[in-house]
């Protein structure tokens, strides 16, 4: 082979490797991501009532809403009264609990007005056991060596798993995805446990959705390859799993940063990993962010608005909500002032502002910066131009003095804490109290 070539083959190759093969829509990459649960948002629990609430929502600087499944829920096999969202008994009809689908398409146009965007949990993987599709197409579905219907995990008895061996199936769980985006202009779609269903699969919906309209496409799942042709966003659950062991003193800040490191470099450089303190299986089944992260709390909640990727917050954290919602019967938010909501303001406007916070390849580079205590203290530079911001963080219940020595410190800033401008030289003290931050950027909030 020619040198030529050879070289030209290495570079496409590169190219390849670097270069999204996602058609991401703009408004992605400065949005940070708030999960609706319809039921138990209002005392009502429509979308009527949660509509109300949309000013609040885009005031707080919210840019996309994930909204839990819209769908029936099944009857048969139900778990509680009102059973699992998850359970879903027809894909192109909406939950009678939540409203109608004009009340659903008044819900999307009033959130585009908003200058927000809205993608819908979508369960690919399984289907309640009244669902059509269960007496109409059975081959839709995995059967055991007797030729019964069988569920994709012991504990999901209230669903039934689908076989996407089946290429039939495939056709009509794409018909599905197109409908709500073509009829009711939807912007995508969270995908449920989405690497328990064939990468190919999501590959092909993800072409034709693209044909209708720029979708977002969030994957339940970790893996990088899900980001080549399918998705924009994956979960960071291994960086979520250690903020709440670095509260139990199980590991440390050191362990972060490696983490933090660690994704940079598995992942491609476009991919949006979604950082959290919560969400809704993380609220129902392992406690809220409270009880796992106690008075490190906020200072976390600052950390996922700040490092690589897009925030996402579950409804009720702005209120400091501090309790395990139930899963599967009514359990409304107890919608309470609190100062979670003047801390989530400042950070998602403040990511709006700043480049060097914003997601995938628009955003900033970080630059990890020595401390005097790298095992409790993380510090950071993340920057984009002339966009930079530098964040400290006491990850330890001790007092800390700390000291920074670094040429890339050095500059111009606004404490977010009180908004005053400040100068940084190339060395810095300060003094953190314990589970506590402190945050420096070029742009205000």
């Amino acid at each position: 082979m020619k040198p030529f070539v050879k070289l030209l083959l290495i570079f496409l190759f590169v190219q390849t490797q670097i270069l999204p093969q996602l058609n991401t829509p703009n408004w992605a990459y400065d949005a940070v991501i708030y999960e609706v649960n319809i039921r138990q948002y209002t005392k009502e629990g429509t979308f009527k009532a949660f509509q109300k609430h949309l000013p609040q929502l885009k005031e707080m600087g919210v840019g996309i809403i994930w909204l839990m499944p819209i769908n029936p829920i099944g009857e048969k096999n139900r778990k509680g009264t009102l059973g699992s969202y998850y359970s879903v008994k027809n894909y192109k009809e909406i939950n009678p609990e939540f409203g109608t689908k004009a009340d659903f398409k008044n819900l999307v146009d009033e959130i585009h007005k908003l200058g927000m965007h809205v993608i819908v949990d979508w369960v690919a993987n399984h289907t309640a056991w009244d669902n059509p599709w269960v007496a109409d197409h059975p081959e839709f579905y995995t059967k055991d060596s007797l030729g019964n219907f069988v569920a994709p995990v012991a504990d999901w008895a209230d669903v039934v798993d689908l076989n996407y061996d089946n290429k039939d199936l495939w056709k009509e769980m794409i018909s599905a995805l197109e409908y709500w985006v073509k009829d009711f202009n939807i912007d995508g779609y969270r995908c449920d446990v989405a690497g328990m269903v064939p990468l190919e699969f999501w590959n092909e919906a993800r072409i034709e959705l693209d044909k209708i309209k720029p979708v977002f496409m969030l994957a339940e799942w970790e893996t990088p390859e899900m980001h080549k042709k399918a998705f924009e966003m994956t979960y960071a659950w291994e960086i979520y799993k250690l903020m709440n062991e670095i509260y139990k003193g199980n590991k440390n800040a050191e362990d972060l940063r490696k983490q933090i490191i660690s994704d940079l470099k598995k992942y491609p450089g476009y991919a949006f990993r979604m950082q959290f303190t919560s969400n809704h299986d993380e609220n129902t089944w392992n406690g809220t962010e409270f009880e796992r992260l106690g008075d490190a709390t906020e200072m976390f909640a600052a950390f996922t608005n700040i490092i690589p990727g897009m925030p996402l917050i579950y409804n009720g954290q702005e209120a400091g909500f501090n309790r395990r919602l139930a899963f599967f019967d009514k359990d409304t938010i107890d919608w309470k002032q609190s100062n979670y909501l003047e801390l989530y303001k400042k950070l998602f406007h403040l990511k709006k502002n700043n480049q060097a916070l914003w997601n995938g390849i628009k955003g900033g580079k970080i630059e990890f910066v020595n401390t005097n205590d790298n095992k409790n203290i993380l510090a950071f530079i993340r920057y984009n131009n002339a966009d930079k911001v530098l964040t400290i963080f006491n990850m330890s219940k001790k007092e800390k003095s700390v000291t920074i020595d670094s040429k890339f410190i050095e500059g111009d800033y606004f404490d977010f804490k009180n908004g005053s401008k400040v100068h940084i030289n190339n060395k810095l003290n300060l003094i953190l109290q314990p589970w506590t931050f402190k945050i420096f950027s070029t742009k205000t909030y």
